[in-house]
């Protein structure tokens, strides 16, 4: 081992989640320094189309250089490591659907480029690649989607699938010439919702070297903000009979910072016509409430400490919470030659 290479061995163990979406000013982003994250996946858009999501790239860029002692962007695989030996938060930049491509693949290469790694193949409805998961029909990958994901594989932006629908999931799975990821959803086996996955999807992602990230947002768990944290040791434990240590991490889906305005704004969109007064209760209501054991970015060591309660050991607890993510983006944020 060369003296550089004993130094990245020296680096702590990478803690990492898969997905958050708050709104963010400094003193968010300074908790998830305080709580020692190597690395977080920041949800940039939801709706927005390619102007939208430019202008939210360029806010990142602005962050970046404001908070510049805090974080950096993670673009390519090696700014992982770089945020591990800076002490930073390395903030990996995602879309919760396929808008800001519009129709045009080449937009898929100019995103990535700006700066957008992970991108999700639809957002609970149908879209141009494929169908989701609140859809009564899934026709699966489309002809479209079919060329975007072979180009998403191409420039080293992470497919995901958290939203999509059962179909759509599997065509994926099989289509990807890489690895894909499932950044926040739990089993259906804990909680039979639509957002939640089967066992056959599980069973796919992993045999093909994808990743699923354990969500902490209430509505996937299955008993919401009561769920307890051993029952979350529980099902962590049994996916990891059914995928492999390897093929799990967290993916916490919390939301700090938001309104009921932004909750309609995920679920309706510009898609669907809301009543007036429908909206103004939706918008008066506060964020559903969190589990009080995961409420912020320093609980993370509290699901560490619960999964070695339950009987992981040091170097699995490590996978989990880190190690597996890092493997992955390591591998999925790599452009092909």
């Amino acid at each position: 081992m060369n003296a550089g290479e004993a130094g990245m061995a020296d680096l702590k163990a990478p803690m990492i989640d898969a997905l958050q979406f708050s709104n963010w000013n400094r003193a968010r982003l300074e908790d998830l320094h305080r709580a020692g994250l190597t690395a977080v996946h920041a949800t940039i858009c939801y709706h927005g189309l390619a102007r939208e999501t430019l202008s939210s790239l360029a806010a990142w860029n602005r962050r970046f250089r404001e908070h510049a002692d805090i974080i950096r962007p993670v673009r390519r695989p090696e700014d992982l490591d770089a945020a591990r030996a800076e002490e930073r938060v390395g903030v990996i930049l995602g879309a919760q659907n396929c808008s800001p491509i519009e129709d045009e693949i080449g937009l898929v290469e100019v995103m990535r480029d700006a700066g957008l790694a992970v991108m999700q193949v639809t957002y609970n409805g149908q879209s141009l690649l494929g169908a989701g998961c609140y859809e009564d029909t899934d026709s699966g990958i489309s002809r479209f989607g079919r060329e975007v994901l072979r180009e998403m594989n191409r420039v080293g932006m992470v497919i995901d699938l958290s939203h999509s629908g059962e179909r759509t999931m599997l065509d994926a799975i099989e289509l990807s010439k890489r690895p894909v990821a499932i950044t926040h959803a739990n089993p259906c086996f804990v909680h039979d919702i639509p957002r939640n996955k089967s066992n056959a999807v599980l069973t796919a992602l992993a045999e093909s070297g994808g990743m699923l990230g354990f969500s902490l947002y209430p509505m996937h768990l299955p008993d919401g903000a009561r769920t307890s944290i051993e029952s979350f040791s529980e099902m962590v434990a049994r996916t990891a009979d059914l995928m492999g240590v390897e093929r799990i991490g967290i993916g916490s889906d919390l939301c700090l910072g938001w309104g009921g305005e932004t909750i309609d704004w995920m679920r309706n969109g510009r898609w669907r016509l809301v009543p007036y007064e429908e909206r103004e209760a939706l918008a008066a209501d506060a964020w559903p409430a969190q589990p009080e054991w995961f409420s912020a970015p320093s609980d993370m060591k509290t699901l560490a400490e619960a999964l070695t309660a339950r009987g992981f050991g040091a170097a699995e607890v490590a996978a989990i919470m880190g190690g597996n993510w890092h493997r992955f983006f390591v591998e999925g944020l790599r452009p092909l030659p």
